[in-house]
Order: C-alpha cells, then sequence, then structure tokens
C-alpha cells in the first residue's frame, strides 16, 4: 500500500535531495568495492554521495552499503515527474498489485537528477526503482559494484523493547552524507540507546557514534531511547548542526562541532510538532534570501519554519505540552 504521505515526500524531495554535501569526484570513492550480490535484506533509509554513489541503510542486517549505480552523467535540469497514480505505476513496474508494494525510502541522484524509490514487497523483500520522467525502472541489487561496514552495538535481531515489538528495525532510522561522512541515526544496544554515527567515506573499518538526550515535550520527560527519525545538517547561530526531528514530533538541534566521538550529548529541544505524528523527511530551501525547513509528515501537512526563527529562540523547551496533539 502506498501512503498519500509518500507522494507528498516524493514532490518535495524532486526539488531537492537530503544530500548534505558531496565531495569531489573521483575513483578513490570506489576504494574497496567489490562486484555480486551485497545481500541486502531491507532498504531502512538512502541518501546519495557523490558521482552516483548510493548509501544503503539496511536494518535488518545493521549494515551499511555503498552502491555504485552507474547512474552518474551529469544534468543540469530535472525531468518533471508525473505523480498521478504513482503506486500504480510502481506496482506495475515490479510485475504485482499495489497492496504488495509500500514505498519505504526515497532519494535524488544530485548528477543525474534521477529519483530512487526504495520499495519493500509484502513478503518482505525489497527493491529499487529509478524513476526518470513517467519511466520506472528497476535496479538490480543482486548484481552490482559495492562496498559495507556493519554498525557495532547494533541491537540483537531477537532484541526487543517493553511492549515486545522488535528493536532491530530501528537500528537504522534515518541516513545522510555530509563532509565525507554517512551519518546515520539509530539505536544501539548501550544503556542509552538513542544514538548518531559518522562513518568516514570510504569505509576503512572506523565509525564513531555519540548517545543523545533530549526533552520531550509531548512525553513530559526527557529521553535517551528514541531514534531521531529524520535530520538534516543546517546553519543555527553560526554553527554547523544537527537538525532532527523524532516520533510525536519535537525538532531537536545538536551542534556539529558538541558530536564528539564517544560520548553523551544532550540537544536543544526548539519547537514542539505534536504528538500522534512521525517525520518522515526534512530537508533546507533557500528562497531569496531566507532559508527554510521543510519537513514531511505522517499525520500533518508539510511543516515550514524559517531558520530565523529558529535562530532568534536561544532557549530549549523545558516544560511539558499539556493538550494532546498540541504545538
Amino acid at each position: 500500500m502506498l501512503m498519500k504521505k509518500r507522494i507528498a515526500l516524493l514532490l518535495l524531495l524532486s526539488a531537492g535531495s537530503f544530500l548534505l554535501a558531496i565531495t569531489d569526484e573521483s575513483s578513490s570513492l570506489r576504494e574497496g568495492m567489490t562486484s555480486g550480490d551485497p545481500g541486502i535484506r531491507s532498504i531502512s533509509a538512502m541518501a546519495f554521495g557523490a558521482d552516483g554513489i548510493l548509501f544503503i541503510g539496511d536494518s535488518k542486517n545493521a549494515t551499511v552499503y555503498a552502491v555504485d549505480t552507474k547512474d552518474n552523467a551529469k544534468v543540469e535540469k530535472a525531468t518533471a515527474l508525473e505523480v498521478k497514480k504513482f503506486d500504480q505505476k510502481v506496482a506495475a513496474a515490479l510485475g504485482t498489485e499495489v497492496t504488495n508494494v509500500t514505498i519505504t525510502e526515497i532519494a535524488v541522484n544530485p548528477v543525474s537528477k534521477k529519483v530512487y524509490c526504495a520499495i519493500q514487497m509484502a513478503d518482505g523483500t525489497p527493491a529499487l526503482l529509478r524513476v526518470e520522467g513517467d519511466k520506472l525502472t528497476a535496479v538490480d541489487l543482486k548484481n552490482v559494484e559495492f562496498s559495507y561496514i556493519a554498525l557495532e552495538n547494533a541491537p540483537a535481531e531477537d532484541a526487543k523493547d517493553q511492549r515486545g515489538r522488535s528493536l532491530r528495525p530501528a537500528s537504522i532510522a534515518d541516513l545522510g552524507f555530509y563532509d565525507g561522512k554517512v551519518m546515520v541515526s539509530g539505536l544501539s544496544n548501550k544503556e542509552f540507546s538513542s544514538t548518531f554515527r559518522m562513518i568516514p567515506y570510504p569505509f576503512n573499518n572506523k565509525q564513531d557514534w555519540v548517545s543523545l538526550e533530549m526533552y520531550h515535550a509531548a512525553h513530559k520527560k526527557y529521553e535517551t531511547f528514541s531514534p531521531i527519525r529524520t535530520f538534516t545538517v543546517g546553519d543555527v547561530n553560526g554553527k554547523k548542526s544537527l537538525i532532527a526531528s523524532y516520533t510525536c514530533t519535537p525538532l531537536v538541534v545538536f551542534p556539529l562541532e558538541d558530536l564528539k566521538p564517544g560520548t553523551h550529548v544532550k540537544g536543544r529541544t526548539v519547537a514542539e510538532m505534536g504528538s500522534g505524528n512521525s517525520p518522515l523527511d526534512m530537508i533546507t530551501m533557500t528562497k531569496g534570501s531566507e532559508s527554510y525547513l521543510l519537513m514531511a509528515n505522517s499525520s500533518r501537512p508539510v511543516f515550514k519554519v524559517k531558520y530565523s526563527h529558529i535562530n532568534a529562540f536561544q532557549g530549549t523547551i523545558t516544560t511539558p505540552v499539556e493538550e494532546s496533539f498540541a504545538t
């Protein structure tokens, strides 16, 4: 089943992908890659680096893959997308019915301007589609050039929370690429399990991580267990900062300079977008002299927040929101 909010997100990301920054094109980007079947079991998050390199976060394997899409012909202007009956087009491209497909993630190749959609089939099998105009093409994930890194201290496959739900799917909640590093939000098996990882690319077995804490006004408490559901990097009061959102929907700022490997970091909650909602994705957009944070949601319209308003709020929210679903 295709969620309407994912259609809105497709429109949002067609204008600008969640690519935080890219390095110069170089053969070193493919250092350590091998050819074959990487054994991807799920596509929980995706982001592009440079020169058509696609990073795939596989929460079932608790692994991040770098895949060479071979899609690196530079295009200045993106082809217009026709989103009507998109779920039917996705199902037709995969030779199945609409009820058998769920779009789990979307990313835009900044080089070719093509949209990539990750699909989960009804039996749990992942699939990847390349979208160009009204043409949808299945991407072969069984025979690619790739490299990978397994996450340290990921939740075990049989680990469960207090409600008996599996923790493994949250080992990778979101993924981005910034300043030569793959950034991964999710859970670890540590006491303070909300974790943010910074993994240099090309992969060299090094991965830095921090544990996170924030005040959740809708839940009326500080939390160290909830993973960041979506994030981006932006300028807040002159500092490069991680801007993150969680389920039920606090907006939290972490200056990047505070994310020192092996530390526990408390974020600054700058807004509460309301409970009963989960953020899907966010980007930064500049229009004229004003920069905006745009965030797609499961149960709310797309939020548009001026960075100037975030900058103007110097404090942090530490008091509960008493009314259900209030902002």
